[in-house]
């Protein structure tokens, strides 16, 4: 038999598990950023990095080819941020994927414009790949995926909300038991 103050005490108590459970999961959020060339940097420079990242296929860079959504503006400049951004997704937002020898940075900015949506995460840029150098030498910031690796095709930051829900139903069921 609950008293008054039994009830109280069940109820201060399920609103200490939810605010906790918000808080991990508001938490484990993960900021948005992307990856896109700076403005100061040269154009033989970003032609190269350019050129190596969309030539290895570690980027999808269909999109700023004649007649692509991010084609114009037809300048160097945009399309290596784009090149350079969708290697950076793919490669997990990891910031050592934004380098390419001091040409890019990251931005918490969506470059985003009309029609042309830079993507924002592994998903939307087309899977992840190997992990960037970030070692230095002449890879020019990238390794080429081993050979006979896998790689898995999920999207952590996907599967991290999928949790969120049952982080919560378990709660809820715990805070059920209590009454």
């Amino acid at each position: 038999m609950y008293t008054m103050r039994g009830q109280a005490e069940v109820v201060a108590t399920a609103t200490v598990v939810v605010v906790v459970v918000v808080g991990m999961i508001r938490g484990s959020e993960k900021e948005v950023t992307w990856c896109v060339a700076r403005s100061e940097a040269g154009a033989m420079a970003l032609e190269a990095e350019m050129d190596q990242v969309c030539g290895s296929g570690d980027a999808d860079c269909a999109p700023v080819q004649p007649n692509g959504l991010c084609y114009l503006p037809n300048t160097l400049p945009s399309h290596a941020s784009y090149a350079f951004n969708s290697y950076y997704q793919r490669s997990n937002a990891n910031p050592a994927a934004c380098d390419f020898h001091g040409t890019a940075t990251i931005t918490i900015l969506n470059p985003s414009y009309g029609s042309c949506t830079y993507p924002s995460s592994i998903s939307t840029a087309g899977g992840l790949i190997s992990t960037p150098n970030t070692g230095g030498g002449d890879g020019g910031g990238l390794n080429p995926p081993v050979v006979g690796s896998t790689v898995p095709a999920i999207d952590m930051a996907v599967a991290s909300h999928l949790c969120h829900p049952l982080l919560l139903a378990v709660c809820l069921c715990f805070v059920s038991l209590l009454f």
